[in-house]
């Protein structure tokens, strides 16, 4: 089975490669120098790109990775995804990244407390911009505990 991703990287490279050649040596004029390498900039800045696009999610993948796992103890225990999950800035900032790559809707919200909350996998991510950078929290529930 052939992967998307390797699906189109091929085409996207080949799609270069073809913008990139000339079509008949008729048509193939001589061009200054500086034509010539801002083309051949410009055609490695955008192949760059496409590499970058591809490795990133594999940063963002650590971060997502420690939120899921501790949602995978707390299911694991009482059978639901915690109602929050308290998190670092920095793994905030590649949760934030990873809705924007994906193009997932981006609900982010204040609490009455003041402190932030955004959505992922139906739980609320708390930041903790107090903890470390790549804090990941246990996950917990509101409080269930009602007067009859």
């Amino acid at each position: 089975m052939v992967g998307r991703r390797n699906v189109l990287g091929s085409s996207l490279l080949a799609g270069l490669t073809g913008a990139l050649a000339t079509s008949t040596t008729a048509e193939a004029e001589p061009m200054a120098a500086e034509d010539t390498s801002g083309a051949a900039a410009a055609a490695i800045d955008r192949l760059r790109t496409t590499f970058e696009r591809q490795s990133s999610p594999a940063i963002v993948a650590a971060s997502i990775g420690q939120i899921r796992q501790q949602q995978r103890v707390f299911i694991r225990a009482n059978q639901k995804y915690p109602d929050y999950l308290e998190v670092g800035l920095g793994v905030w900032e590649d949760v934030y990244d990873w809705h924007v790559r994906y193009q997932q809707p981006i609900t982010a919200a204040r609490l009455a407390d003041g402190r932030y909350a955004l959505s992922f996998m139906f739980t609320n991510l708390i930041l903790r911009p107090d903890q470390a950078f790549e804090f990941v929290g246990f996950g917990f529930d509101n409080d269930g505990r009602r007067t009859p």
